[in-house]
């Protein structure tokens, strides 16, 4: 069966998400992508030019953020939280780049990346402090990494039982007051 360039390109972005997720930059090899694929490994080569092209583009993903600053005020958190949690269910790449990225170098700093890129300039737009809103997005970031950490990848049972609703009833608070309130106080 012949695939068009498209389903052959999405077929090896699909492909290496699992690889790298498996065995890490380091030890996945393009043959081994290619074959997954039942394709050549230079037509790996053809679509993306390099491994490191290729994991870039394996691990691009995009949060598609909801606008904070259009919501309600009070409801910032809760908002976060279940786009998040809507996320972490709908995405196994999402589920696969934080499982990797743990312990492979190259993974966590793409995880660096979408934070960089995509949380921080939302948070960015609720704080007009730069500082603040780098310790804020910080902040909501370790919270809702934390959580899909237990739940997606060591599976702690008290949370893996929890649905939705109930996971966003618990961190949204967090959440909320990450975004919304004064700065912490420092205890020295």
């Amino acid at each position: 069966m012949r695939r068009s360039a498209a389903e052959t390109k999405e077929s090896i972005l699909r492909a290496a998400r699992e690889r790298f997720a498996l065995d890490g930059y380091d030890r996945a090899t393009i043959r081994a992508i290619a074959g997954e694929v039942g394709i050549d490994p230079a037509m790996v080569m053809r679509y993306f030019g390099s491994k490191e092209r290729l994991f870039a583009a394996a691990t691009e993903y995009d949060l598609s953020l909801p606008d904070l600053v259009a919501g309600p005020a009070d409801r910032l958190g809760f908002v976060l939280a279940a786009h998040f949690v809507d996320l972490w269910e709908g995405s196994e790449a999402l589920q696969i780049l934080l499982r990797s990225s743990a312990t492979d170098a190259g993974l966590a700093e793409r995880m660096n990346d979408i934070f960089a890129t995509q949380l921080l300039p939302v948070v960015a737009d609720l704080t007009p402090d730069p500082d603040e809103a780098a310790r804020r997005a910080g902040m909501a970031a370790a919270q809702v990494f934390g959580v899909a950490l237990c739940r997606y990848v060591l599976r702690l049972p008290p949370v893996v039982a929890m649905d939705r609703e109930e996971i966003v009833a618990w961190i949204g608070p967090t959440l909320q007051r990450y975004l919304s309130e004064g700065a912490a106080v420092t205890t020295t």
